[in-house]
């Protein structure tokens, strides 16, 4: 690979972009792919689409006998947790141990503190004053915990707005309801709604925090990585 396109794909991947490269297994010439490029325009397009939805590199051999080995670079998974709470504190060890990058915003001082969440990142700010920093996008999950909905309905709003792969809120049904009349009144797209995944967590019977974050964390899993499992159904 040369130099410029090293820079580039490194480029792409600390902008968190997914990438493929893809290398021309004749020639042994790369070239970098996007989701947003036209694939449809692209010889390998159909297979880079699969690739990107599998997040599994892999060979590719077109019917003309053409043939480049797809290497697929997806951003790190993050999980955004919204409220210092005791669920959260039960979370965030377990999320870092399934390999998520977490980070727990909550403006309440008293909470997010380091003390309560050691080796964690921490944003001490309203959700809607640190966008940038949350960086909401289709490999960021959302957690959201507090029970406010000063707090938690602006970083709902922002993670369906960027896509994220996962939206969760902790609350009742009755709650839930409460909370989609808000963010209708707000703006928010009907359809978007209904990805959020409220009660929060598998249906397992959780009662304590402990349990509570087992059950986010399971769901959360099984959101990320349920297109790997659609393209291998579709491929089946």
């Amino acid at each position: 690979m040369d130099a410029a396109l090293l820079a580039e794909m490194n480029a792409e991947r600390r902008a968190r972009r997914a990438v493929v490269l893809v290398t021309d297994l004749t020639e042994g010439r790369g070239r970098l792919v996007r989701p947003g490029d036209d694939l449809a325009a692209d010889p390998f397009g159909e297979e880079v689409g699969k690739r990107l939805r599998s997040g599994q590199s892999g060979l590719a051999t077109l019917a003309d006998g053409a043939s480049a080995f797809l290497t697929v670079h997806l951003p790190p998974p993050r999980l955004v947790v919204c409220g210092a709470v005791h669920i959260s504190q039960a979370l965030a060890p377990m999320a870092k141990i399934a390999g998520l990058d977490v980070v727990i915003v909550d403006p309440r001082t008293a909470f997010a503190s380091p003390d309560r969440f050691p080796d964690v990142r921490l944003l001490a700010s309203w959700p809607q004053d640190v966008l940038d920093e949350l960086a909401f996008d289709p490999w960021t999950g959302l957690a959201a915990l507090t029970h406010d909905p000063k707090i938690d309905d602006p970083a709902i709003t922002a993670a369906l707005a960027a896509g994220c792969f996962y939206v969760g809120a902790l609350g009742s049904r009755k709650t839930h309801a409460k909370r989609v009349e808000r963010l209708l009144a707000a703006g928010v797209d009907e359809a978007a709604l209904e990805r959020i995944h409220a009660p929060i967590g598998l249906a397992i019977g959780a009662a304590s925090p402990a349990e509570i974050a087992v059950a986010v964390l399971a769901e959360t899993i099984a959101a990320l990585r349920r297109p790997a499992r659609e393209a291998r159904s579709a491929a089946a």
